[in-house]
């Protein structure tokens, strides 16, 4: 009876999971492509050339609508990241203006930034967002953890193994190539929106960002779409884990560190223990009269 209940409530749940497709798929939405990233798996680093170039791309086309808040320009100059030179981020902190305050007479101020400000909104707040763009655009701080996609069962399961963990830049460069002039026939985009594959519901507010030929790259990588889109992706997954390749480097310390442990302790264990090992054919049961009562 036992065996019978866990089979149905094994049955049930994979049938429940096999059937809890994604959302996007409900509404025909194609999952992004998986792409091949320079940072992915335990052992991944940034391409620093691409955090350069997606950095790029995103002052000169995505910076018009959506702020950075939680980055600070002295984060483009750290290890792991673009790796600006100090000059170079002073330099580029200085094109900013920045509010501060109060001062001796209690009125705020601008005042040309500096490395250890954050990246100012383009808009002082949500209503004049709202005025400008009839919307708040999201902030790109953490935009690559917090956009992301459901695999469904069982791709899920496998991505704990596999340690997949891009699904949201896999996301964002696709929806950024994912725009069609002409929606599908049957498919009604509202006035004002456009069409793109790979956003839910295919209505999105906002325009087309890129084209080929829209940003200049210095050191010769190819000037299209995709390239823009992959280099961008980059920049903001780097944008929302500064750190990643110091808590890989430092995971994989803290592994050997406890592989290296577990050996010592159990060479300890024989060491300590190796007198006092049990034989007992050699014991001989105590008499009941040597039993304290």
């Amino acid at each position: 009876m036992v065996r019978q209940f866990l089979a149905l409530a094994l049955a049930g749940s994979v049938a429940a999971l096999a059937a809890a497709a994604p959302a996007a798929a409900a509404e025909g939405t194609p999952p992004p492509p998986r792409e091949k990233w320079s940072f992915s798996g335990p052992f991944g680093k940034f391409d620093r050339g691409q955090l350069q170039r997606g950095f790029k791309v995103y002052r000169e086309v995505c910076q018009v609508c959506h702020g950075m808040t939680l980055l600070s320009f002295r984060n483009l100059s750290e290890p792991g990241g673009p790796e600006f030179s100090v000059a170079q981020v002073r330099t580029l902190a200085a094109e900013y203006k920045v509010q501060d305050g109060p001062n001796d007479a209690g009125e705020m101020f601008e005042r040309n930034g500096r490395a250890g400000d954050r990246f100012p909104a383009p808009y002082k707040n949500d209503n004049e967002a709202r005025s400008r763009y009839n919307a708040v655009p999201p902030d790109f701080s953490v935009i690559a953890k917090a956009r992301t996609y459901e695999r469904g069962f069982p791709w899920f399961v496998l991505d704990m193994f596999t340690q997949y963990q891009e699904h949201g830049v896999d996301y964002i460069s696709a929806l950024m190539q994912g725009y069609e002039d002409k929606p599908p026939q049957g498919v009604n985009i509202p006035q004002g929106l456009a069409y793109n594959k790979y956003f839910p519901g295919h209505a999105i507010a906002m325009p087309k960002p890129m084209e080929d030929g829209r940003v200049t790259y210095e050191d010769g990588s190819p000037q299209t779409l995709a390239q823009y889109s992959k280099d961008v992706s980059a920049f903001l997954a780097w944008a929302a884990e500064p750190h990643l390749e110091a808590r890989k480097r430092m995971g994989f310390q803290v592994m050997i560190f406890l592989l290296i442990f577990a050996g010592l302790m159990y060479f300890t264990k024989k060491k300590v223990w190796k007198q006092v090992e049990l034989h007992p054919e050699d014991l001989t049961p105590r008499p009941p009269t040597e039993y304290k009562t």
